[in-house]
């Protein structure tokens, strides 16, 4: 008798862990789904082409985007998207290269410093409180109206969003390990590789994503000032002659390129940071 109450009660025990088990599985997202980012962009695609086929949208003022594809395929063959798409990476990357330079650098001179911070941190900030975009007619008296001050106003644009986030992960990281290396005897190259960097990285990657994303939306902005190439004088172009079809072929790639970059961004995040245990890993 005492076997069965014992096998009864072990069984007891093991559904209500499983049952635990089950309640605690509910409160996570689940499976990551293939492909799950695109499915918005999808849905929002059919919608664009139902609204459209139903003659709900104004082909002048929003063309349906079979229209929009047969405008790109034009200004492709025609060699001229595929010169403006290189002049736009080519600004977009010299600029976000300078701004992730100069954000990890005053990151870590202002996180692994008091000194560092006393002289770089509120200026940083004080800079952010300034529109970047505002900074624009200052710069081309300063650099003149050629690529220069287009790479500089991307650079601004890339390195807050770096600095910022990677110097909060900085200042965010436990004394306890600050104080495990001190008694480790590392030294201050061992500390920062083992200790900063690690630490560090899940903030970088947030400001890296903000960074990417900034430097396509000052390149839209800055490329229909005295430019004549890029994807932004493009558009500019097809304003002044009411192409909407034309703008849209832009503001695809521009969404393209923002969206691919993001991924990629995320990807290397997953793959750096495979060690945390996270609710979107």
């Amino acid at each position: 008798m005492s076997a069965v109450t014992t096998t009864v009660a072990a069984t007891a025990a093991v559904a209500r862990g499983t049952s635990q088990v089950r309640r605690r599985r509910r409160l996570s997202p689940g499976r990551r789904l293939p492909a799950a980012r695109l499915v918005g962009p999808v849905l929002l695609l059919a919608l664009w082409a139902a609204a459209s086929a139903a003659g709900r949208l104004d082909p002048a003022a929003v063309p349906a985007p079979w229209t929009v594809v047969r405008t790109g395929v034009h200004l492709w063959t025609a060699g001229t998207l595929p010169t403006d798409i290189l002049t736009s990476l080519r600004r977009a990357a010299s600029g976000f290269a300078i701004g992730l330079a100069a954000g990890v650098l005053l990151a870590l001179a202002a996180g692994l410093s008091r000194a560092g911070e006393a002289l770089i941190d509120g200026t940083v900030n004080l800079n952010r409180a300034i529109p970047t975009l505002g900074l624009i007619p200052l710069f081309i008296l300063w650099l003149g109206i050629g690529e220069s001050f287009k790479v500089a106003i991307i650079a601004i644009v890339v390195y807050i969003p770096i600095y910022l986030n990677t110097h909060a992960a900085l200042a965010g990281i436990d004394h306890r390990y600050v104080e495990l290396a001190e008694v480790q005897g590392l030294s201050r190259f061992a500390f920062v590789r083992q200790i900063v960097i690690p630490g560090a990285l899940p903030g970088f990657f947030v400001g890296l994503r903000l960074g990417v994303t900034g430097s396509w939306l000052g390149l839209v902005v800055l490329e229909q000032i005295n430019a004549t190439s890029g994807l932004g004088y493009l558009m500019f172009q097809a304003q002044n002659y009411g192409q909407s079809d034309v703008i849209l072929v832009g503001l695809v790639v521009y969404g393209v390129f923002g969206l691919v970059s993001d991924s990629a961004v995320r990807l290397v995040e997953r793959r750096v940071l495979s060690w945390r245990r996270t609710l979107s890993s």
